[in-house]
């Protein structure tokens, strides 16, 4: 083991966004060791483009919002199949993590009497969205990285894990590379969480970083643990359309949730026809194929997207609540989004599934394996509130820390990694320099997206879903021939080879999903199964590892209490 960097830490969190830093800081509030792996820098997490805000019923702005109202909204917004423990948890615990996050420093927007402001956000009753202006992420991640840091976890930049180790069953620890160096690295854990966030980089266009190729949920799948529910992917219906460069990139919710409207290219007011109560404040799913409704029959703009307008509203108003927004279309655009309307159009944002895990817990199927944030699956059911997501980072990632601890706490010892294992792991991530194939990872990556995009997008329909499965097929065999050279630092074609093996398995698990799902339900539209069916709504998709072909299952929705079925009858 001398060739490796090696290091020793009873619970080792992949990940440093905001699930994986509050796991973070629990798991050393805890007594235990603690090492943080950053596939980038410290600071950089996907995070950070989170703009709107944290959903948390405080009731400072509508005085009659409490977690029994969040519940119900984020179970409605879910389409009925959220995991109702993990929904329970996630209203009752946002207020306090808000809180705590204030107390470490977070400077949250106020109300004229000192309370945090909250604002509204598309599916919740009331306002609820607690915010810095429309740099939300930001913040948090500021606020949580210096608590990190001062809490004295080791942070391990520029770090990409490749193997989950396990022995006799649980996790031993992690086994990766440090991109400034080219260097392997062995993490022997006893305790391993992954936060490693999304999946976005597997379709054309995406407001995720290129740092979000799907590495958690892959890491979960082949050391045996169980994905659920993969078939649900959030569009969010406003990324920028334009300049192309941008095109993708985020637009917050909060423009309209502070009063943005959206019209198509001949002005009219269109989510009057999709939704006249809710109108642009509907759930992001009936926003998105809303619009891509009215751009596929012709009611779009130049650049295929619709006009978002906030231009209304006074000067002042837009600049003190949407900063971020008004800098970000002036530089990239030549927008002035105070005088003249946006132009935007669904991108992919979320990933509604994930590893399925405890809900009291986030303990997988896999002993000593956590999970926390984007990469967890059951809370959102069908389709994601907006502000749902942020919320998650701190509750979950708190459970995770705090019970990886507790699970750590109870081993004696830590487990021997054996040298024909790593040997086994080098030996498969040298192979690309000694291939004599012709493949190119940027070629097969670039058809992948195109593929996903084209048939396993907003709308979705049997023979695209099974065109879709036959191209992953026909890129997992080409896959064997990519070849790469270089030196191994900072070798962007070896790091995209790796990632590419996590983005066409997940892109599998997706596509397999969507095909067994025969429903139209939340962000699962089939436009040759377009309603919503009763047997479907009790039961979620689960796909296990296998070498050949994914294997894939139901299994039951946990019945609901009597107390909380009554919440969900209430008007």
């Amino acid at each position: 083991m001398e060739k490796y960097e090696t290091y020793q830490y009873d619970v080792l969190i992949i990940g440093s966004g905001g699930a994986g830093l509050c796991a973070a800081i629990a798991a050393k509030a805890e007594g235990v060791t603690v090492g943080l792996v950053c596939k980038s820098l410290l600071g950089k997490a996907h995070t950070v483009m989170a703009e709107g805000g944290i959903a948390a019923a405080l009731g400072n702005v509508d005085p009659d919002d409490n977690w029994k109202v969040h519940y119900k909204d984020t179970i409605k917004g879910g389409a009925f199949i959220n995991n109702w423990r993990m929904a329970e948890i996630l209203a009752k615990e946002s207020p306090n993590c808000i809180k705590e996050l204030e107390q470490w420093g977070a400077l949250f927007d106020r109300t004229e009497d000192g309370k945090t402001r909250q604002r509204s956000f598309g599916g919740h009753t009331y306002k609820r969205l607690c915010h810095i202006g429309d740099r939300t992420g930001l913040e948090v991640i500021r606020t949580l990285q210096d608590k990190c840091v001062a809490s004295g976890v080791d942070v391990h930049m520029e770090c990409i894990i490749t193997h989950i180790l396990k022995e006799d069953g649980r996790v031993t620890g992690a086994f990766g590379i440090f991109l400034n160096s080219g260097k392997f690295v062995v993490f022997k854990s006893k305790a391993v969480i992954l936060a490693t966030g999304g999946a976005g980089q597997i379709w054309e266009i995406t407001s995720n970083s290129v740092d979000c190729t799907g590495d958690g949920y892959a890491l979960a799948y082949f050391a045996g643990a169980e994905l659920m529910n993969m078939e649900f992917v959030q569009f969010h219906p406003t990324g920028m359309a334009w300049p192309p460069g941008a095109r993708g990139l985020l637009v917050t919710e909060a423009v309209r949730g502070d009063g943005g409207v959206l019209k198509n290219k001949s002005g009219e007011r269109f989510m009057q026809k999709y939704d006249p109560v809710r109108m642009e404040l509907s759930t992001r799913d009936l926003v998105a194929r809303a619009i891509y409704n009215e751009v596929k029959q012709g009611r779009g703009t130049i650049h295929g997207g619709v006009h978002l307008d906030i231009s209304h509203k006074p000067k002042d108003y837009i600049l003190k609540k949407l900063p971020s927004m008004y800098q970000q279309f002036l530089d990239l655009a030549n927008v002035d989004i105070t005088s003249e309307p946006m132009e935007v159009a669904p991108t992919c944002h979320f990933i509604m599934g994930g590893v399925k895990v405890n809900p009291e817990t986030c303990e997988s199927a896999v002993p000593g394996l956590f999970a926390a944030g984007e990469v967890m699956g059951g809370v959102h059911g069908a389709n994601r509130l907006g502000g749902n997501s942020m919320a998650v980072l701190p509750v979950f990632g708190k459970r995770a820390g705090k019970y990886a601890s507790e699970y750590a706490k109870k081993l004696s010892g830590f487990s021997e990694i054996k040298e024909e294992t790593i040997n086994v792991h080098e030996k498969e991530l040298y192979s690309f320099f000694e291939n004599q194939g012709d493949e190119n990872p940027y070629n097969l990556h670039q058809e992948l997206k195109k593929t996903m995009t084209s048939n396993v997008g907003i709308m979705r329909n049997e023979q695209g879903l099974r065109a879709a499965l036959d191209k992953i097929t026909e890129l997992k065999n080409r896959y064997r021939n990519i070849s790469v050279s270089g030196e191994t630092l900072y070798n962007s074609s070896w790091l995209l080879a790796i990632s590419l093996k996590f983005m066409l398995n997940i892109a599998e698990a997706v596509t397999v999903s969507a095909i067994e799902r025969k429903e139209s339900r939340g962000a699962q539209a089939r436009e040759d199964y377009p309603k919503t069916d009763i047997d479907w709504g009790k039961k979620n998709i689960r796909i296990t590892y296998q070498k050949e072909n994914p294997k894939i299952s139901t299994f039951p929705i946990d019945e609901m209490p009597e107390e909380l079925k009554k919440l969900l009858e209430e008007k």
